[in-house]
C-alpha cells in the first residue's frame, strides 16, 4: 500500500473510532414506565364493535329513564340499566385505547338493535301497558342484536380483553333475554 493509501485508511479508521480514546460511558436512561397497549392490537372487528356497542348502549339508557315504577319491566329494566352502564364504562376504556374518534360514526344510525329517538319520543306519550309492550319490543331488539354482535366479536375479534368483554356480553343478554 503507497503511503498515501495508507495515511486515507489510517485516519478513516481515527474517525471511527473516536482518535483512541475510551468511549464515554451513556449516562443511565431512567426506567421506562410499562409500554401502553397498542391501538394495532386492536383489529378492525374489534374497533367497529367498540363504536356499534357504545352508541347502541347509549342510545338505550333515555328509554330506560322512562320506565315507570309501576311498570312490569322495571326490575329487569334496573337490570339492563346496571350492566349497560357498567360496560360503557369498560367498551369507552377500551374504544380510547383503540384510538376510536371521539365523535361515535354509529351514533344515531338506524339499525336493528338501535334504540332511536322516535322510539323515546313515542314512549314518552306512553302508559301502562303500551308502554311496556314498547319497552319489551325495544328491550328485546336491543338485547338480541347485541348478543349477535358480541358472538361476531368473540369469533372474529382480535384483541383478548375486548373478547372477553364481548363473551360477558353475550352470557348477559343470553341470561336476560330468557327473563323477558
Amino acid at each position: 500500500m503507497n503511503p498515501l493509501s495508507l495515511a486515507c485508511v489510517t485516519a478513516a479508521l481515527l474517525a471511527l473510532t473516536g482518535c483512541g480514546e475510551p468511549p464515554t460511558p451513556a449516562a443511565p436512561t431512567p426506567a421506562a414506565p410499562p409500554p401502553a397497549v397498542s391501538s394495532t392490537a386492536f383489529g378492525g372487528t374489534d374497533r367497529a364493535w367498540l363504536e356499534i356497542t357504545i352508541a347502541m348502549d347509549e342510545q338505550l339508557l333515555p328509554l330506560l329513564d322512562l320506565v315507570p315504577r309501576d311498570s312490569a319491566l322495571e326490575a329487569v329494566s334496573a337490570q339492563v340499566r346496571a350492566f349497560t352502564e357498567a360496560e360503557l364504562a369498560e367498551l369507552r376504556r377500551l374504544g380510547a385505547e383503540a384510538g376510536l374518534p371521539a365523535e361515535n360514526q354509529h351514533k344515531g344510525m338506524p339499525m336493528p338493535g338501535m334504540v332511536m329517538p322516535s322510539h323515546v319520543s313515542e314512549a314518552t306519550a306512553l302508559r301502562g301497558g303500551e308502554f311496556d309492550e314498547l319497552l319489551r319490543s325495544c328491550l328485546r331488539a336491543h338485547l338480541e342484536q347485541s348478543r349477535k354482535l358480541a358472538e361476531g366479536e368473540q369469533a372474529a375479534g382480535l384483541e383478548p380483553r375486548t373478547t372477553a368483554l364481548a363473551a360477558r356480553i353475550s352470557e348477559t343478554r343470553r341470561t336476560t333475554l330468557s327473563a323477558l
